[in-house]
C-alpha cells in the first residue's frame, strides 16, 4: 500500500514572556539536520522551543555553504509544511530543486518548523504521544501556539520582521495566525502555496469518500486519537474505502488531483521520511471545513461550544481582519483538487489586501513542493516577491 502512503503524503499538506529555548547540543534521535541538510554540505542547526500548551517544537536553522563562510545572514524566513508532512519536505530534492536549498543559496536566512505530533516535535511537558490529551489539538492550536511561537522565537533572534511561507495547512494556519495583531506585526510579508482557508469544494474522490464515510468517527470507534499511516490499521481501513467505491488505481490523484510534475521515481526515498502523525482532532476539524463551508474554530457541538466559546457556534476565523499592508503572494493551481480554485477565489476576495497571484494551470497539490521544475515555474517567482521588499529590512 505504498500509494496509500505517498497520497498521504500530499494531502493538504503566540508571543510568551515563559518560552524556553535554545540549541540543541549533539543529535536527537531524529534530527532534520543530521538526516537531510549536513549531507547536502549545508550548515544546519537545531532549535527548540515550548509553545503555552507545552508542546516541544524543533526548528532548524540552514545556511548555505557561502553563509558559512561569511557568518552572514539575510532575511529570515520560515518555511511551514502541511498536513501529515514535516519540515522534512523542503528538502526531498536536490538542492538545486529543494525550496529549503533554493532559498539558502539566494542568501536567505532559512527556518523551518516542525508541528506538534511530527516525528521531530515529538515532545509535551507533561504528557507522552501514548496519552491521548497528548493529541487534544487541530490546526487552530498549531496557528494560535506553534506557529505563532515560532515566528516570535525567530523575530526576537533576528530582531526584524520575517517573511513566512507556508503550503496546503501552513496556509490554512498563516490565515489563521495572521488575523492575530500580535503575529501580523512580526511578518513582513507572506507567500503561500496551495492557499487553504476554505475546503467546501473539495472534489478529491477519496477525500469525499473519507468525509462521506465519516472516517474521522471511525477512527475515534477504533480508540484511535492519534492519524499514523504507518500503522497497519490506518492504511487497512483507508484501502477498504476504496474498494468497489473509488478508482484508487492512481492513489496519489485520487487524494491530490493530478500533478503534472512530480518525480514518482523518488517514492521509495520519500517514503523514508513521509508521511508524519497528525491527531484525529485535526482530521475531524478538516472535514469540518468541508461540511459546512466554514474557516471557523473547533466545532464541539452545541454544548461544549457554549462553555468554550461562549456561543452555540464556534467563532470564525475573519480574513478580513488580516492587514491590508501586509504583502501576500499565493501560487495555485488548476489541477488541484484540494486547493480549489473556486475556494481560493473565496479567499481572495475576503481579503482586504490584494495578494500577487501566480497560476499554474496544469499544477496539482504536490507539485507546489516536490515538482522538478518548481524552481523555474514557482520559486523564482516567489523569491523575486521577497527581494522587492528587501528595502524595507536590512539586507
Amino acid at each position: 500500500m505504498k500509494w496509500l502512503l505517498v497520497a498521504v503524503l500530499t494531502t493538504f499538506t503566540i508571543s510568551s514572556a515563559v518560552t524556553q529555548s535554545h540549541i540543541l547540543l549533539g543529535s536527537p534521535v531524529n534530527s532534520l539536520c543530521a538526516d537531510l541538510i549536513h549531507p547536502a554540505g549545508y550548515s544546519c542547526t537545531e532549535h527548540t522551543i515550548q509553545t503555552k500548551d507545552g508542546y516541544i517544537l524543533a526548528l532548524q536553522r540552514v545556511a548555505s555553504p557561502a553563509q558559512n563562510l561569511t557568518l552572514q545572514y539575510g532575511p529570515p524566513v520560515l518555511l511551514q509544511h502541511g498536513l501529515f508532512m514535516a519540515g522534512d519536505v523542503w528538502f526531498l530534492d536536490s538542492p538545486k530543486e529543494s525550496l529549503g536549498f533554493i532559498l539558502a543559496d539566494h542568501g536567505f536566512d532559512v527556518w523551518v518548523g516542525n508541528v506538534r505530533g511530527t516525528r521531530y516535535s515529538y515532545g509535551h511537558v507533561t504528557f507522552s504521544e501514548t496519552d491521548k490529551e497528548f493529541w487534544d489539538w487541530s490546526w487552530q492550536d498549531l496557528a494560535m501556539y506553534d506557529l505563532a511561537e515560532m515566528v516570535q522565537y525567530m523575530y526576537s533572534l533576528a530582531n526584524s520582521k520575517i517573511f513566512l511561507v507556508g503550503h496546503s495547512q501552513g496556509t490554512i494556519m498563516s490565515f489563521a495566525a495572521l488575523t492575530q495583531p500580535r503575529v501580523a506585526e512580526m511578518v513582513e510579508a507572506a507567500a503561500l502555496l496551495c492557499p487553504i482557508s476554505y475546503l467546501d469544494h473539495v472534489t478529491a474522490p477519496l477525500v469525499e469518500r473519507m468525509v462521506f464515510m465519516h472516517l474521522d468517527q471511525m477512527v475515534v470507534a477504533l480508540g484511535l486519537h492519534q492519524i499514523n499511516f504507518r500503522s497497519e490499521t490506518l492504511v487497512k481501513l483507508v484501502d477498504s474505502l476504496c474498494e468497489g467505491h473509488v478508482d484508487c488505481t492512481d492513489f496519489l490523484s485520487s487524494i491530490t488531483g493530478k500533478n503534472c510534475c512530480f518525480n514518482d521515481s523518488r517514492i521509495e526515498y520519500y517514503l523514508d521520511y513521509e508521511p508524519h502523525p497528525s491527531s484525529v482532532k485535526n482530521l475531524r476539524h478538516l472535514f469540518q471545513m468541508i461540511r459546512k463551508g466554514s474557516f471557523a474554530q473547533y466545532d464541539y457541538g452545541f454544548l461544549k461550544n457554549i462553555l468554550t466559546y461562549g456561543t452555540s457556534k464556534p467563532p470564525e476565523f475573519k480574513l478580513s481582519l488580516i492587514p491590508a499592508s501586509l504583502p501576500m503572494w499565493m501560487g495555485y493551481g488548476g489541477s488541484d483538487l484540494l486547493a480549489d480554485v473556486t475556494d481560493v477565489e473565496r479567499t481572495l476576495a475576503e481579503l482586504p489586501s490584494r495578494p500577487e497571484l501566480l497560476y499554474l494551470e496544469n499544477y496539482g497539490h504536490i507539485d507546489f513542493v516536490l515538482s522538478t521544475s518548481a524552481k523555474e515555474d514557482v520559486y523564482k517567482h516567489m523569491i523575486q516577491f521577497f527581494r522587492a521588499r528587501k528595502k524595507s529590512i536590512s539586507w
